[in-house]
């Protein structure tokens, strides 16, 4: 039953993200708190996987998912559930989108869509720095000492600091970055770990 509900959830999340891989966040954040399939720690974890690993970022994710649920065939199926009806609908709409490319409805929706994919983007960007940055289970607990994560605020402020105001890093390709906070985040045992 679990093989189902999985490929169920996961075949939703595909259908209904648009915008790429970081704007189904906040459909996986919503699932995670659904189901406990897996934690917020732990979905953290995925992002930084699935960002730094080769790939598409929500096909990494589904499959680190469906790992954490259900072992190798949930990451499998999970897989599938996010690509299968996808794919289908990609293959539909491209058959008859160039018949209808210039029809001024198709063209509504797919201006309608940048918004909407906007919000999910900017929804995944804000629910990845209150997750990484602040601790919210001491939140919704009221121990305010513990609400706030000094060693990911400090961590987020030199990433800045260097990719934004320091000439010499400010020109590194993004991949050092993703190297470093990978090392720093394993050292200083962050989010999961």
């Amino acid at each position: 039953m679990i093989y189902l509900r999985l490929f169920f959830e996961f075949a939703k999340i595909g259908l209904f993200t648009v915008g790429g891989g970081m704007a189904c966040v906040p459909f996986l954040l919503s699932l995670s708190q659904r189901t406990g399939w897996y934690s917020q720690a732990q979905l953290l974890d995925m992002i930084a996987i699935s960002e730094s690993t080769p790939g598409p970022i929500g096909i990494n994710m589904a499959t680190f998912a469906g790992y954490i649920t259900a072992g190798i065939p949930g990451a499998i199926i999970a897989t599938a559930g996010i690509v299968i009806p996808t794919v289908t609908v990609v293959i539909i709409i491209a058959r008859f989108l160039e018949a209808f490319a210039e029809n001024k409805y198709v063209k509504g929706a797919m201006y309608g869509l940048r918004p909407a994919s906007t919000g999910l983007i900017a929804s995944a960007g804000v629910s990845v720095a209150i997750l990484s940055l602040v601790n919210v289970d001491a939140f919704k607990a009221h121990e305010w000492l513990n609400v706030v994560q000094p060693k990911a605020i400090i961590l987020a402020a030199i990433l800045w600091v260097l990719t934004n105001k320091v000439k010499k890093t400010k020109s590194l390709h993004p991949v050092f970055f993703i190297a470093a906070a990978a090392v720093v985040g394993i050292v200083f045992r962050f989010a999961g770990a």
